[in-house]
């Protein structure tokens, strides 16, 4: 059965079950103590790189005796396969990496000139669209709209009826 330690937050050594101190600060930190004394060590702010037993102490020191050798993990490395891709046959993307620089710059600056020729075209065959859908109203029907919204406001002011002059205030004068 495999015992489930923990660490001290001052001296680093470890803390089987059962034993430590566990004391839980106001923001929710916990921390684990081997004991009383680490506990008032660290509450007295003492700092553990300078007492000779802690963990820290040692290993700034250099007094730590390497026991256990770390194992070098391995790296899975993933072989790439050339495979063909939707769209593009195996033959095609070998010519496409065999191709040099020069040359693949060449057909992207072609291509660039393609779209932008294409956007321009766009762009004229967009503007003369919008030119043609463009119907000027006529001036004699502005007119007339004004007009019409002038009879209106007259109306409803007629049906308003006259407006009754604010109350005067008496008696408000210097006191």
């Amino acid at each position: 059965m495999v015992l489930k330690t923990n660490t001290c937050r001052f001296s680093g050594l470890r803390i089987y079950p059962g034993k430590g101190l566990l004391f839980i600060r106001t923001d929710g930190q916990q921390y684990m103590f081997l004991n009383k004394k680490c506990k008032s060590y660290y509450h007295n702010r003492l700092r553990p790189a300078k007492l000779a037993w802690t963990v820290t102490y040692r290993k700034q020191h250099k007094k730590d005796q390497v026991s256990e050798v770390q194992k070098k993990k391995r790296r899975a490395v993933a072989k790439s396969a050339n495979r063909s891709i939707v769209g593009a046959s195996l033959e095609v993307i070998q010519k496409k990496r065999t191709e040099k620089p020069e040359v693949r710059q060449a057909s992207r600056e072609a291509a660039i000139r393609e779209v932008k020729v294409v956007e321009e075209k766009l762009k004229t065959l967009h503007s003369a669209v919008i030119f043609s859908l463009c119907i000027p109203i006529p001036w004699s029907n502005q007119e007339r709209m004004k007009k019409q919204k002038a009879e209106r406001a007259a109306a409803a002011k007629a049906a308003a009826g006259p407006q009754k002059a604010a109350p005067k205030v008496v008696g408000r004068g210097k006191r």
